[in-house]
């Protein structure tokens, strides 16, 4: 009996790890499609920001960079996984409202204390991108207050939305714009869909936990034959 009770509770998870791999195999699938679908003609931010368009829609604002308050996010791996950071530069849009301009990626400098010269000037603009969220990391440990800067550009690590709002006291679109490769004032930009490891991986994970499911199932039922067939002597 207990036996029968164990090897039922670990099918069931079994089962369950696998399909819970599928369904994180069809959500990347899913944010490719949306990836790919936003390579279109770029529309205009609306009133909301954005806010009711696709993540990955590409859009065209216009305004100009504030090139004394600029973010460098740290731990942002370049295309070929050479440590340096993204740059987000506030942008202010000709109606007033403000946007962060992810310009791209990089690299450290000879020390940490060296940090990239990404001045850009404040010239009025056309800025064409993809509208995104804000890089996460796996896991998040605290969500303590961040420091305020005390020097531009400021190095911050997995930034929130609301961090970033108070470290440059103004309010901010909720998303940011990847600046799209042709455009000028960027540096390394390789845009894909921001995931660890693609869908495939979930789908090799998935035929694994149900393999394993299937090896509880036969070993039970072949050690169910034996003791039927040993009583039945």
């Amino acid at each position: 009996m207990l036996g029968t009770v164990l090897t039922l509770a670990g099918l069931a998870l079994f089962v369950r790890l696998g399909l819970w791999q599928i369904n994180r195999a069809n959500e990347k699938n899913a944010l490719i499609a949306q990836f790919d679908h936003g390579d279109t003609r770029p529309v205009e931010l609306d009133a909301a920001g954005g806010g009711a368009l696709p993540r990955y829609q590409r859009v065209q604002v216009s305004g100009r960079y504030d090139s004394k308050h600029q973010v460098l996010i740290d731990n942002m791996p370049s295309q070929t996984g050479q440590a340096g950071f993204r740059v987000l530069t506030p942008l202010q849009l000709d109606d007033g409202r403000w946007q962060l301009v992810d310009r791209g990626w990089v690299p450290l400098g000879a020390t940490r204390a060296e940090l990239p010269w990404v001045d850009v000037a404040p010239t009025p603009r056309a800025v064409l991108g993809r509208l995104d969220d804000l890089p996460v990391p796996g896991v998040r440990i605290a969500a303590g207050t961040v420091p305020l800067p005390t020097s531009w550009p400021s190095v911050m690590n997995f930034p929130r939305h609301e961090d970033l709002e108070r470290a440059l006291s103004r309010p901010l679109l909720a998303r940011i714009v990847r600046l799209d490769a042709d455009q000028p004032d960027g540096y390394e930009r390789v845009w894909l869909p921001t995931f660890g490891f693609g869908p495939e991986r979930h789908f090799g994970y998935a035929f694994q936990w149900f393999a394993l499911a299937l090896a509880v199932l036969i070993t039970y039922l072949v050690l169910s034959f034996k003791r039927v067939t040993h009583d039945g002597r």
